[in-house]
């Protein structure tokens, strides 16, 4: 392993000098592109593309790649003026220095302006900084093209009345090297998702079918010397059409492919930008590259940034749709908590007011039920001491133990109430069987009678039935004891019949006794309730069953008819 350390370290400790060659290799492989398309006999070019591939490379790599510039361009230039007779090998190796150090200087001065002002590496993406663009390659390259031409004069490689033009054709070569290869490098670096769609296709299609009727065009004899006069002019729309439609890279290719095509036939004396001298025929067509990289760059950046607005304002339409939407459903999600809330509070109103109401009548009830057999008690007492007949005394103890058993019976009902009240409901297994036998065997004593009550008890039952057992014995306590107690003269017959059905219990219990008139039936689940003034009952009784029905979460319902007896219905739910 540690032998293998070294060999792993290896690229990264040498990869700055590997970019410094790359960016030198380059340079040198576009200068000979350049110095292939220059005019013969001139040592300025219409264009010189390892300007444009310098500024990019540096944008791209950082300034520390700066050496790669300076070895290319010097190579390059020693190459390009090693076969001068006129020239010495210490002029060639002095005006190659400084022209080297000038193109490095530009190439720095220009990244250094895009990161001051532009502050963004991909300057087209907005029209406001493709604009910044175009004025950083102008200031920039005036450096080069100064020290360059300033090089050649102070080496006596040009006179004094040449300055001038040289300066400036070289200054416009370098701009036309700039606008044509650095966004064609920045556009390539950047990760494009190409996507072809139908329209996309047919409108490449157009595009190559107006190309070949130019070219028809230019087969036609009466038309060929206008035609090449008007290509420049014809030129420009399928240019534009490209940054309309297209993305940068597809654009500023279709204007390099032009460009270059222009040059090159400019340069061997065909098409539109011939003049009567190389200079003014050299100027012409940097002025037409010039014109179409511009509009082309600027009318791309036009369209991404409009389309990247209406993107953006999608994007907004959508995320604010989103946001209405969610808002809605959260005021939807408010208002139904505040409802339910509402609810809520109304129910609870509701039962505070019933419980208040009832809260009344429990304490007027109980201290006029609970005082009236002690009160009789007391008066049966005094009378049993005054009387001096021992029949009369039995008698009166009889009377004291029946309202002493209503007073207990009072009381029992007040504490039932008061755990149905409190106690949670219970889930437990219940047989029916067993349960009403035992509530008959409790309740066979309540009579003053003699006569026993006959029963008649169908019950249907497979399995437990699960439900709180205590509830449904204070249930069938209260119904069976009222249908003994409000029996008839005639035999009682009491009828129990028990359904289990789907989780459901359905329970019908009818007697044949006195009944119920049917103008008391709506209010005999109120407390303290008598349908009767026979003074056997406290009113608790039904108030107490269709409360504990309540917390089964079941149902009652009672049918009665007077003098033919009562039948009470109830539907009671499996506790899950």
């Amino acid at each position: 392993m540690r032998e293998l350390m070294p060999t792993l370290k290896l690229p990264l400790k040498y990869s700055l000098d590997l970019k410094i060659i790359g960016v030198a290799i380059l340079y040198y492989l576009f200068a000979r592109l350049g110095y292939f398309l220059a005019f013969e006999n001139m040592s300025a070019l219409p264009a010189w593309p390892p300007s444009g591939i310098a500024f990019a490379l540096v944008i791209l790599m950082g300034r520390s790649v700066w050496p790669g510039i300076t070895i290319g361009a010097l190579i390059a230039n020693i190459m390009a003026y090693w076969n001068n007779p006129g020239l010495g090998p210490q002029t060639i190796i002095t005006v190659s220095s400084a022209i080297a150090i000038g193109n490095t200087i530009e190439a720095v001065a220009g990244n250094y302006m895009v990161k001051l002002w532009i502050k963004d590496s991909y300057p087209f993406r907005h029209a406001r900084n493709t604009f910044r663009f175009l004025f950083v390659a102008l200031i920039m390259c005036l450096a080069g093209a100064s020290i360059g031409a300033g090089s050649l004069y102070f080496n006596n490689v040009i006179a004094s009345d040449s300055i001038t033009r040289i300066l400036f054709s070289w200054w416009v070569g370098n701009v036309v090297g700039i606008l044509l290869f650095t966004p064609f490098i920045l556009s390539v670096a950047r990760k494009i998702k190409v996507t072809l769609s139908p329209a996309r296709v047919i409108e490449v299609g157009i595009y190559f079918l107006g190309i070949v009727a130019i070219y028809l065009l230019l087969q036609v004899d009466y038309l060929t010397i206008t035609m090449q006069r008007a290509l420049p002019l014809l030129a420009l729309p399928f240019l534009l059409w490209l940054a309309f439609r297209f993305e940068l890279i597809v654009a500023i290719a279709g204007v390099l492919i032009v460009s270059l095509i222009s040059i090159y036939f400019t340069v061997h004396g065909i098409g539109p930008f011939i003049l009567s001298g190389t200079d003014n025929s050299m100027l012409l067509l940097q002025i037409f590259i010039g014109v179409i990289s511009i509009s082309t760059i600027i009318l791309s950046a036009t369209v991404k940034e409009r389309l990247d607005a209406q993107h953006q304002l999608q994007e907004f339409n959508e995320n604010l749709e989103q946001m209405v939407q969610e808002r809605t459903k959260a005021l939807n999600d408010e208002i139904g908590t505040r409802k339910v809330a509402e609810e809520k509070l109304q129910r609870t109103n509701h039962e505070l007011s019933k419980r208040n109401t009832e809260l009344d009548n429990f304490v007027y009830s109980v201290s006029h039920d609970l005082r009236a057999p002690i009160a009789s008690v007391l008066g049966l007492i005094n009378l049993a001491r005054i009387d001096k007949d021992v029949a009369m005394k039995d008698m009166y103890l009889d009377m004291i133990n029946k309202s002493a058993l209503q007073q207990d019976h009072f009381i029992k009902e007040i504490l039932d109430q008061s755990r149905n009240s409190r106690l949670e409901v219970k889930r437990e297994p219940i047989q029916f069987e067993p349960l009403i036998e035992e509530t008959f065997n409790q309740l066979k004593f309540a009579t003053s009678t003699g006569k026993s009550v006959e029963r008649v008890v169908n019950i249907q039952q497979d399995a437990p039935f699960f439900c709180d057992r205590w509830r449904l014995k204070v249930i069938l306590n209260n119904i069976i004891s009222n249908a003994i107690r409000y029996r008839n003269g005639r035999d009682p017959v009491i009828k129990v019949q028990v359904t289990i059905n789907q989780n459901l219990a359905k329970l019908a219990i009818e007697d044949n006794g006195k009944g119920i008139e049917k103008e008391h039936l709506p209010n005999i689940y109120k407390m303290f309730y008598r349908a009767t003034d026979d003074g056997a009952g406290s009113g608790l009784g039904l108030y107490i069953v269709k409360e504990a029905v309540d917390k089964l979460n079941g149902n009652i319902n009672i049918e009665s008819e007077v003098g033919r007896g009562t039948t009470v219905q109830l539907e009671i739910p499996e506790i899950i």
